[in-house]
């Protein structure tokens, strides 16, 4: 991997950074500022859409979870657009401000839908063609906004901090956490309040100011920034080198000189894997650095794919819990109901304070030694791994007691009976994407820090797909077999306990898979 003395850093005029002057901690944090807000407004329309979806556009229940789930799996998977322009065309800060503008953009427009009558379906009709084209016009310049920021900010951030120094590196993405974190707790206590008694014309309203506010404050940060220049596409790149290495694989072996450059770089980047890629080298056009190169981006992918299955346990706190939810008691007092969405206040607030003891856990354990860092990068994705398990366990208990009460005595129990479970995948998800975003970003090659790091969103948005199939295809298998484990509307007659059990069982075997690949990493 690069040192910072061996890349080369540009201030905005395109001279040479001088270091104290550009970068440093006071130009990262203004990222964790940045990403906060922009998380604020983009949690709270994920989690609420739901509701405006059927409530303003007149969906059908149905209809409006397929849109929040498609929407939210969209943004996360368009964070390798996103990273493919950082790392082949622009610099990482042009890429925020073109996407969060183009996210701005969405937003302005579901807004003018949400103020004028006439843009929003009479009665309980359907939106109309020209109504239904504003609203996912508006809706997937979100998405695509959104996913550009998620794929620019991290590596813009931790490019502003010395790579020679992991624990600083490290302390960043931890308090990048942090920052995601406080904003999804925003989201689900002040603006849904807003939501809540203020209506979706004074929530949009204020969504638009809050993104605003963050793009200039971000952009105000130019003067001390630093830029890394893209050098055109590391895919294209990756691209020749596997060609190359295929249509050179039954030629003679690398002479002396190659040898000697594969070993040199091997020290350097601490890779001995796939080796069938050296031979790309018999190409004169391809260097060591770039094969190299190749090989940690592939290194990286049985990580990222492991993850997957977990993302998948994730979406369900924003699908079949929150259905769940409805049908529980809600009541705290007689005057009011805690909407579902707010209970992933409390393990948000653990989550808060749980980060700064992390960050003095870790000082203790981390060192300056980049190898041992990876390795407990792998260790914390390994514990969320574990934890989602264990979460889906519990969220299958949880419904057969729901079940029971509901069916058998009548009664509604507690809606607090589901914290548990979302406390473990809190936790789950704050391990394993945080040790991602983190592990990815300082494995990853210095021409594919963007690319890499969105890695990580990408596993959220695979899972959320992935949810969908599993649904479809359990209800295919299971009624076959005579009757439908998520068929309809009425939980107490579906089978949504067994569902929990299949993710869980899953999600173990996925946990013996990731540690397998660990283990070689």
């Amino acid at each position: 991997m690069q040192t910072d003395m061996e890349e080369k850093f540009e201030d905005w005029r395109g001279k040479e950074a001088i270091p104290g002057k550009h970068g440093g901690i006071k130009a990262a944090s203004i990222a964790c500022v940045a990403e906060m807000m922009e998380n604020t407004v983009f949690i709270a329309y994920g989690f609420n859409f739901l509701k405006y979806f059927m409530s303003s556009m007149h969906y059908s229940p149905a209809t409006a979870a397929n849109m929040v789930t498609n929407f939210m799996g969209t943004s996360f998977l368009l964070t390798l657009f996103g990273g493919f322009i950082a790392d082949s065309f622009l610099t990482h800060f042009t890429t925020f401000i073109i996407f969060c503008c183009m996210e701005l953009v969405g937003l302005i427009l579901l807004t003018v839908q949400a103020h004028s009558p006439k843009l929003q379906p009479e009665g309980n009709k359907t939106p109309s063609t020209l109504q239904s084209t504003i609203l996912f016009t508006g809706l997937y310049a979100m998405a695509m906004g959104a996913g550009g920021i998620r794929a620019s900010l991290p590596p813009h951030g931790g490019n502003q901090l010395d790579s020679r120094k992991p624990r600083l590196i490290s302390r960043f993405f931890n308090w990048l956490y942090f920052s995601i974190c406080f904003g999804c707790l925003l989201a689900v206590t002040v603006m849904l309040w807003i939501e809540e008694n203020k209506g979706w014309n004074f929530s949009f309203n204020i969504s638009i100011c809050v993104l605003a506010i963050a793009l200039c404050i971000f952009t105000a940060g130019l003067p001390f920034y630093r830029f890394k220049r893209p050098n055109g596409s590391p895919l294209t790149m990756i691209a020749i080198v596997i060609i190359s290495a295929a249509r050179n694989r039954n030629k003679s072996d690398l002479d002396e000189e190659m040898m000697q450059n594969l070993i040199f770089t091997d020290k350097t980047n601490r890779r001995n894997k796939l080796k069938c890629l050296d031979k790309a080298m018999l190409n004169k056009n391809i260097s060591a650095t770039e094969v190299e190169e190749t090989r940690t981006f592939l290194g990286l992918l049985p990580i990222f794919s492991s993850t997957i299955v977990m993302s998948c346990c994730v979406a369900q706190l924003s699908t079949f819990s929150v259905q769940q939810g409805m049908i529980m008691n809600r009541k705290l007092s007689r005057s009011f109901e805690i909407p579902v969405p707010s209970l992933n206040a409390i393990p948000l607030i653990f989550m808060l304070f749980s980060i700064p003891l992390y960050e003095l856990y870790g000082k203790r354990i981390s060192s300056s030694n980049n190898e041992r860092s990876s390795s407990f990068n792998l260790k914390r994705i390994r514990i969320g791994l574990a934890l989602s398990s264990v979460s889906m366990a519990v969220a299958a208990i949880v419904e057969v007691k729901r079940k029971h009460e509901a069916v058998h005595n009548n009664i509604k129990i507690s809606v607090f009976w589901l914290e548990l479970q979302y406390v473990l995948l809190s936790f789950s998800d704050m391990l394993t994407l945080g040790g991602m975003l983190e592990f990815f970003f300082k494995e990853a090659p210095a021409s594919m820090k963007s690319i890499s790091t969105a890695l990580g969103w990408c596993s959220t948005s695979m899972g959320f797909f992935l949810s969908t199939v599993l649904v479809e295809v359990t209800n295919a298998i299971t009624g076959k077999l005579g009757h439908q484990w998520l068929g309809g509307e009425d939980l107490n007659k579906t089978k949504l306990e067994l569902f929990y059990v299949v993710l869980c069982v899953l999600n173990t075997l996925n946990l013996l898979n990731y540690i397998f690949w660990a283990k070689r990493y």
